[in-house]
């Protein structure tokens, strides 16, 4: 059975490039030689996505166009972010996947950069990824057919599906104050909920540092200077651990709020002359696939984003029949422990 994983590798891009291309993703900014590279490479190989391959064997009639419900992706993260965060490509082959899986076609994929608003009324349902107000989707999609992935937001009408951060970030700082650890910071990320023209709404503390601040005060060991928030990404984390090397003040532990994060604080790390874990231990989240071959091997919080995006799938497709109770589905966040992280040596 011939994957997109496979006509990835032969056409030497991510798996999520080929989803998009075979998708007819228009928001794709790729070279023409690349899109029609990937579409020879998918003839070649005879690949026919799920549904088809399903049906085929099954030797089910196609559904009609009145079975097949047409829904919008909304994204709050720029087609950079996503590229370069492996967390949003896992998010999107899910969803994509799974609408194989259902009389579903994402027939749009919209993002909140800046424009005019566009018409969503016709939409049979949306899936937000992201930081998006949803005030302002209720204001240009009055339906309840909606299903917000995002970390961030707290929302009561809508369903949500999201990973369990609040108590993966507590047991991380159970397991380094367990080791001996007394000092430890915090590198994260800014969040600002966007209008659907992308405006800026408001800004929020992310769930990660909000958890991370409660349980470090209710131990006493919370120390302000220690936190540092800026961008996402590796050249953020770069440079906020940078800051906190000049600070010349270091922890003796850091917890990351994102694999991609602490990728350049490592950097920063060894640029400086220090080592990890000998003098600092790391901890972060995601477990990306190169988080396991890295020097050392990072110590991380498994987030299945594959499987968030197919429940998000299941639960608009569930909307859409008719469920009228709102839902939160939080996956489990599991703490993987590997070489970033030793015992604070006295």
């Amino acid at each position: 059975m011939v994957r997109m994983k496979d006509i990835a590798e032969k056409a030497n891009v991510s798996i999520a490039t080929v989803s998009r291309i075979l998708n007819n993703d228009a928001t794709l900014s790729v070279s023409e030689e690349t899109r029609q590279r990937v579409f020879d490479i998918a003839k070649q190989l005879d690949y026919k996505p799920i549904r088809k391959r399903s049906s085929s064997r099954n030797n089910q009639p196609k559904k009609n166009k009145e079975e097949s419900y047409q829904i919008a992706l909304l994204l709050a993260v720029s087609q950079h972010d996503e590229t370069r965060d492996p967390y949003f490509a896992s998010i999107r082959q899910g969803i994509e996947e799974q609408c194989e899986q259902l009389p579903i076609h994402i027939s749009s994929v919209i993002r909140v950069n800046g424009g005019e608003v566009q018409d969503l009324s016709k939409f049979d349902g949306l899936i937000v990824i992201g930081g998006i107000d949803p005030k302002d989707i209720k204001r240009y999609f009055p339906k309840n057919n909606v299903v917000f992935v995002t970390q961030v937001i707290h929302i009561d009408e809508y369903d949500v599906v999201c990973s369990d951060l609040e108590t993966a970030t507590e047991k991380i700082l159970d397991y380094l104050i367990e080791l001996g650890h007394k000092e430890i910071g915090y590198i994260g990320g800014s969040e600002t909920i966007k209008k659907l023209n992308g405006g800026k709404s408001y800004e929020i503390d992310d769930v990660r540092k909000r958890t991370f601040e409660k349980k470090m005060k209710a131990t006493g060991l919370y120390q302000p200077k220690h936190v540092f928030i800026g961008e996402w990404g590796p050249a953020g984390g770069y440079e906020l651990m940078k800051k906190a090397i000049d600070s010349g003040n270091l922890p003796s532990a850091f917890v990351i709020a994102s694999d991609p994060m602490a990728i350049g604080a490592l950097h920063a790390i060894h640029q400086a002359g220090f080592r990890v874990p000998e003098d600092i231990s790391i901890i972060s989240y995601d477990d990306i696939d190169a988080a396991a071959f890295l020097n050392p091997p990072l110590s991380t919080v498994k987030i299945y984003a594959h499987e968030i995006g197919k429940l998000a799938v299941n639960a608009l497709y569930d909307r859409i029949k008719g469920r009228d109770i709102p839902v939160k589905i939080s996956t489990p966040a599991n703490l993987i422990i590997r070489e970033s992280c030793v015992a604070k040596t006295v």
